[in-house]
């Protein structure tokens, strides 16, 4: 019931908005959730960054280019194209 039914004596009616809970979190998730909840901060942010090896890239400890332009032909030359680095 709202403010201004309970004045005047009056139950909403049937066709009022629905709800807008949010819906029901499966409880496999929420039991997740609470599990990674109680673990330790450093302990969390061991899980949360996952290194995946990315051939080309990892092979090297850096590179440098003139210009963009060699730094994008570079990656046209060397990079699988599943990595993303070529132009679309």
């Amino acid at each position: 019931m709202n403010f201004e039914s309970e004045l005047d004596g009056k139950s909403e009616s049937a066709s009022a908005p629905p709800s807008l809970d949010p819906p029901a979190i499966p409880a496999d998730w929420l039991a997740e959730f609470e599990a990674a909840a109680r673990r330790p901060l450093p302990q969390r942010f061991r899980y949360a960054f996952i290194h995946t090896y990315k051939p080309v890239l990892d092979d090297a400890p850096f590179r440098a280019f003139d210009t963009t332009a060699d730094y994008r032909r570079w990656c046209e030359e060397n990079l699988p194209s599943w990595l993303g680095y070529g132009r679309v």
